[in-house]
């Protein structure tokens, strides 16, 4: 039997184009907000903010 995780996958999509550049994990345990980070975005060629996203594509 698998064990449950409390670490859950996001995407993390660009604020400004929508376009979603990475994926990561986050423990929803002991981070309850939503990530916000600032990652290069390879198609505005520029460092933006990245929101997480619940559904991955």
């Amino acid at each position: 039997m698998a064990k449950k995780s409390s670490r859950v996958l996001v995407g993390l999509i660009c604020e400004k184009c929508s376009k979603q550049n990475y994926v990561t994990e986050r423990n929803k345990v002991n981070t309850t907000a939503a990530l916000k980070l600032t990652k290069y975005c390879n198609n505005c060629k520029v460092h933006t903010s990245h929101k997480e996203r619940k559904k991955l594509d």
